[in-house]
């Protein structure tokens, strides 16, 4: 076969191949799909969106329901928004729901909220739809000690205006926990809390919680509120022990200061006992000497050991009628 013959299959196979590049490149069925919506883009568009790396079906789609919707936003903001990093489908829903919904939205703030972290279309169903908040049981010890529980349901929908820079939930159960403990605690009777539970949501509902936060509070209702434990009768009783372990500490002070001052007494007893026994044992030398010199006579010393053996006589008698007496009491 001569190149002449082959020529013609040769501008066939590059014509292919041209055109399997073109559709690859050039996203013209996304244009097609474009043009017969009513969006008027051009298809030079499309290329510098390949050019810039930008997924075209990632715009355009949007774009057509975005002019579908009736929106007055342009290419331009969207592949802005999406080199940014943003969610440009999820910006263009949050628009529509916003504008069925009649609420003021710019397609500006939109995006912000949506570069922020937050998920702007949430917030606006939030808005349209508001979302019940459930805290856990928050205990609160009233003025006459009783402990209370109670759990709410905080009904809130998003304030779009605060939605950058705004608290979350956490702030606001937190916020929430934090006025229920303040209303019990200033409750004086348990009764009337259990009697109307009415009264936290009202006084925590009050406060203006929502301050700062990314929602506004519609309504604090009380679900369910218990009684838990007597926490003053608790403190009591522990006061009560840590005041019987001073007054215990203090009487084994003075039971050891009295057993020193026994010992003590005893020992000075010992040490009279120790002077009287040395004195004693002066006696006899004392007779001696008092017989030697004619002080004292043979009858002045026997009538001396006769009073000694009366005097030991009555002692004996005495220790024998104690012991009589004990045993007669051990008897009974």
């Amino acid at each position: 076969m001569e190149l002449a013959d082959l020529f013609p299959l040769i501008i066939v196979a590059v014509l292919v191949i041209g055109i399997a590049i073109l559709f690859t490149f050039v996203p013209v069925m996304l244009w097609i799909s474009a043009l017969a919506a009513g969006v008027r883009i051009s298809i030079f568009t499309l290329v510098g969106m390949r050019l810039r790396r930008v997924v075209p079906k990632m715009v355009i789609n949007p774009l057509i329901k975005a002019h579908k919707a009736g929106l007055a936003v342009n290419t331009n903001q969207l592949e802005s928004h999406y080199l940014a990093g943003g969610n440009v489908d999820r910006v263009v829903n949050a628009l529509i729901a916003a504008q069925r919904a009649n609420i003021e939205l710019s397609f500006e703030r939109c995006a912000a909220i949506d570069l922020a972290g937050r998920d702007v279309l949430e917030a606006v169903q939030m808005s349209v739809n508001p979302k019940v908040i459930e805290t856990p049981f928050i205990a609160g010890v009233a003025m006459d000690g009783i402990e209370i529980k109670a759990k709410s349901r905080i009904t809130v929908r998003a304030n779009i205006d605060r939605l950058v820079g705004g608290a979350g939930e956490d702030t606001v159960i937190a916020r929430v926990g934090e006025g229920i403990v303040s209303t019990i605690g200033s409750s004086e009777s348990h009764n009337k809390v259990l009697e109307n539970p009415d009264i936290i949501s009202q006084n925590v509902l009050s406060k203006g919680l929502d301050a700062g936060t990314a929602f506004e509070i519609l309504s604090i209702d009380i679900a369910d509120i218990d009684i838990g434990k007597n926490i003053g009768a608790i403190l009591q009783t522990d006061q009560a022990e840590a005041d019987k372990n001073i007054a215990q500490a203090k009487a084994e002070e003075r039971r050891a200061m009295a057993v020193a001052r026994e010992q003590e007494n005893i020992a000075k007893v010992q040490e009279m006992q120790a002077k009287v026994v040395e004195a004693e044992a002066l006696v006899p030398q004392a007779l001696a000497e008092a017989l030697r010199n004619g002080n004292m006579g043979v009858m002045d010393y026997v009538n001396y050991k006769n009073v000694l053996a009366d005097t030991d006589m009555r002692e004996m008698i005495g220790k024998l009628s104690k012991h009589e007496n004990d045993e007669h009491d051990e008897n009974k």
